[in-house]
């Protein structure tokens, strides 16, 4: 498997969500450009973190806390890239 098939930086990303019983469209960027709200997913949460790397049909465990845990499966892979037009967060 290529890279191409794996989750990487600027990727659009279907989960489907096994604890809230649904499917979430997100996308990876730095930490300066998250934004949950918009579905921004840094690549150093627990969420980003999981994913990186992972490819369509992985099963994989997220890790809040060692007391908060769920699995999502990954649905689809949309590579991307930096584009600039993510504003980036101001704090």
């Amino acid at each position: 498997q290529s890279q191409a098939d794996r989750a990487g930086l600027f990727d659009t990303i279907v989960i489907y969500n096994e604890k809230l019983g649904r499917e979430q469209t997100i996308r990876l960027v730095t930490t300066l450009r998250q934004d949950a709200l918009k579905g921004l997913i840094s690549k150093e949460s627990p969420v980003g973190k999981a994913l990186l790397g992972r490819q369509v049909g992985d099963r994989v465990q997220v890790e809040v806390s060692p007391e908060l845990k769920y699995w999502v499966e990954i649905r689809a892979i949309e590579k991307g890239r930096d584009d600039e037009s993510l504003e980036i967060s101001s704090y």
